[in-house]
């Protein structure tokens, strides 16, 4: 595809590319308090993960031998709507100096058909309450806003036990 000229590729990551995608992580806003690129074990461990899961699929998006945006795609099978599979779009990332230039939306397309290639009914995702940049965008793309989602982090989870 081509955005502005310039042409990008987007495909499953590679082991090779985890830096790179680490780096788009943890430039994001919420990323530089929660990613440490510095300790990539975890990281190596998940990419591994899901990179053996074929329900999974991490995406990169490159550019002139350089990743510049990235998001996983889950497929999850499930009982309601008559047994229909969803595909769950997560940590979508573009680096900066490609924001505003069409990529996100490309990216979001092309996730939109896998979706659909691989039976899915619906596509959801989630966006952190404070990203209203990225709800806008979302909500543009003809996203609605349908639920309020919970979280409940396992740490804490035992204050409740």
């Amino acid at each position: 595809m081509d955005i502005e000229g310039v042409t990008v590729d987007l495909r499953r990551a590679r082991r090779d590319d985890l830096p790179e995608l680490l780096a788009l992580l943890a430039a994001d806003q919420l990323g530089t308090h929660r990613e440490n690129p510095d300790d990539p074990a975890p990281y190596e461990a998940a990419f591994a993960a899901i990179d053996a899961d074929p329900a999974q699929l991490l995406v990169a998006a490159e550019a002139d031998g350089r990743v510049i945006g990235t998001f996983q795609l889950t497929i999850i099978p499930g009982l309601a709507r008559r047994g229909a599979r969803r595909a769950q779009i997560e940590a979508v990332r573009v680096a900066a100096e490609y924001r505003g230039r069409g990529l996100g939306a490309a990216m979001m397309r092309w996730a939109i058909d896998e979706a659909r290639r691989r039976g899915c009914a619906l596509v959801q995702l989630t966006s952190d309450k404070s990203r209203t940049d990225a709800h806008r965008f979302y909500e543009r793309l003809g996203f609605a806003r349908s639920h309020d989602g919970f979280k409940l982090r396992l740490s804490e989870a035992d204050a409740l036990a």
